[in-house]
């Protein structure tokens, strides 16, 4: 268990020494993003999950997809997108959001194999994710019940960038002006289609750099000052 006051760094280097799994071995073997660098000068990985529910410990990751950002770009030929393989039924309500049905679910990739594909492209990079909780715990979980161990995973949050400034600004929100299609909407981005797991990464991806554009700028801001 890692203490309270251990820096990622640490965790890494403490986790490296002991863990046996080989594919979380070679995730820990890169070290993690400089916490002193400016944001131009990092590689960022926009993740979503789309999920059955809430609470990572019962609900199941129906599909994860990802964009990468490096030099201030969005990388649209890094893109990925995996559908989960769920063997238990899943809610009306979740096929109604997601639109992904039990059929398609079934055909899925095991989660193993896909949790060992973003492992390696998460390596040395930034998370950034909108709403960190989602991906963060059930990320947690997954490496938890399949490699027995956390990894260290540096996170940014769109959600908490946006939450930040208007805290700064003193003024008043409510939660749902905090969503991301709310939040694009108020930076004059388009409208996206929602609820697919790619779709949302890019869509995170565009705000991201929207939110940069509208600060101090990726030149300027480090990421010490991002990192939840």
């Amino acid at each position: 268990m890692f203490t309270f006051f251990s820096t990622p760094e640490k965790q890494r280097k403490k986790l490296l020494a002991t863990v046996e799994n080989k594919i979380l071995r070679k995730y820990l073997e890169e070290p993690l993003p400089d916490r002193n660098k400016y944001i131009s000068e990092l590689e960022f990985l926009a993740l979503d999950f789309e999920t059955t529910g809430l609470d990572a410990k019962e609900e199941a990751i129906l599909s994860i997809g990802y964009t990468v950002i490096s030099q201030g770009k969005i990388q649209l030929k890094n893109n990925g997108h995996h559908f989960i393989m769920v063997n238990r039924e899943i809610p009306a309500k979740s096929v109604t959001i997601h639109k992904i049905t039990d059929d398609r679910a079934k055909q899925g990739e095991h989660l193993h194999d896909v949790l060992e594909k973003l492992l390696n492209v998460m390596a040395g990079k930034v998370i950034l994710v909108h709403y960190d909780k989602i991906e963060r715990n059930f990320l947690n979980a997954a490496c938890e019940e399949i490699y027995g161990d956390v990894p260290p995973i540096p996170i940014v949050d769109t959600l908490a960038i946006a939450k930040k400034k208007l805290d700064r600004l003193n003024r008043p929100y409510a939660a749902k002006g905090l969503r991301l299609f709310n939040l694009r909407k108020e930076l004059g981005l388009p409208r996206y289609y929602a609820h697919s797991a790619l779709e949302d990464a890019i869509a995170t991806a565009e705000l991201f750099l929207a939110q940069m554009a509208h600060s101090k700028g990726m030149n300027a801001t480090r990421l010490k000052e991002l990192l939840n």
